[in-house]
């Protein structure tokens, strides 16, 4: 599940996935990100994290739900993933120790370049491998850039080849100090002192060991990602700034040959808000509202009060009318086969239970 912040991913994930468990049986995980409180409550949890936790059966059952399968949860913790990633890939206790114990080891994780994008594609990896589920179900984080976390483990494995990072770690390896380099680190300790380059240099120096494992498990996610068992849905709202960012994601799945396997417009108004005999319906009681207010006299004692709540109501309805054109005008320039374009109506309630959580899948399924 893929797209712009806001727009129901997470949502949208949980609710595949509590169908696909429904219906099509098997363990089924849906590894979200950051999920809201009341989507562990909707689930019927208190709360879940990065250990994979079952949703009861009797809270499918008290949706007047029976799954032929299981269905499980996750949320991706950041800093979680990248401490299980050191203790699996570090190539001995010590350096493991090293890692976790460096003090930027904590800063340098979470606010890594492509940090949060690249611990999904590992954990995905490693949930993958593990064979554990019939279906995974993976909403992604949200991006500036919607492509980010695609690349982030290529852009990972560049930057532990970098220049910059040779640059920066070649004094500590060596005593031996070239005369063009002897500048810039007398610069650079005077700005940033010695000890924080010490570290720096430390840091990286030990993540590098972990470099191989790095790039075989970026090859590895990308024969996932391209694999046909693979399929990318693409969440969105049909708000300018959501749409386009759609717009470039699905470009960018084609140009990388992966599998599109649908478009979900989330939140959409009703199709009778389109139609034009609704908005001449309205236009006339808008109109009319004075000649109805007095029809109705012997209903409500006040006909000034009918006749401006007549009105409010016609207001409103062609408002929602102006809307419901744009949002299918928005849908008419998605570059996409229309048998691919999935929509999901606007709920006029919060995802607050498992059964709202199916209502929306409903859509989906």
């Amino acid at each position: 599940m893929c797209g712009a912040g806001g727009v129901g991913k997470t949502t949208t994930a949980a609710a595949a996935a509590a169908m696909a468990a429904t219906h099509s049986g098997g363990r089924v995980l849906a590894l979200t990100v950051d999920p809201a409180r009341r989507l562990a409550t909707a689930l019927g949890l208190q709360e879940f994290g990065n250990t994979e936790t079952r949703v009861p059966t009797s809270a499918f059952t008290q949706a007047g739900a029976r799954p032929r399968g299981e269905l499980w949860v996750a949320m991706l913790d950041t800093k979680a993933s990248w401490d299980d990633l050191v203790r699996t890939h570090a190539p001995d206790a010590t350096t493991r120790d090293a890692i976790l114990a460096n003090p930027l080891y904590r800063n340098v994780t979470g606010k890594f370049v492509q940090s949060h994008g690249y611990i999904a594609m590992e954990r995905l990896h490693e949930i993958h491998s593990s064979g554990r589920y019939d279906l995974i179900v993976v909403d992604t984080p949200p991006t500036r850039n919607a492509i980010d976390f695609l690349d982030a483990p290529d852009r990972m494995a560049e930057f532990f080849s970098s220049r910059l990072l040779r640059w920066l770690i070649a004094p500590y390896r060596s005593r031996m100090f070239t005369a063009a380099s002897k500048p810039f680190y007398s610069v650079a300790d005077r700005i940033l002192g010695a000890q924080f380059l010490r570290d720096i240099a430390e840091f990286f120096m030990l993540f590098q060991t972990m470099y191989d494992g790095f790039v075989d498990r970026a090859k590895a996610v990308t024969r996932t990602l391209e694999d046909r068992r693979t399929t990318f849905v693409v969440v969105t709202t049909l708000e300018a700034t959501p749409a386009r960012e759609a717009e470039f994601f699905i470009n960018a799945l084609a140009e990388r040959r992966y599998h599109l396997g649908a478009v979900v417009c989330n939140r959409m108004l009703p199709d009778y808000f389109t139609e034009r005999a609704g908005a001449q319906a309205a236009e006339a009681m808008k109109t009319d509202a004075a000649a109805l207010a007095t029809l109705m006299a012997h209903r409500v004692a006040d006909r000034d009060a009918m006749q401006g709540v007549l009105r409010e109501i016609a207001e409103s309805y062609l408002n929602y009318h102006v809307v419901a054109a744009r949002e299918a005008e928005q849908l008419a320039e998605l570059t996409v086969a229309s048998e691919l374009v999935v929509r999901v109506p606007a709920l006029e309630r919060d995802i607050s239970s498992l059964a709202d959580v199916l209502e929306v899948g409903r859509h989906i399924w």
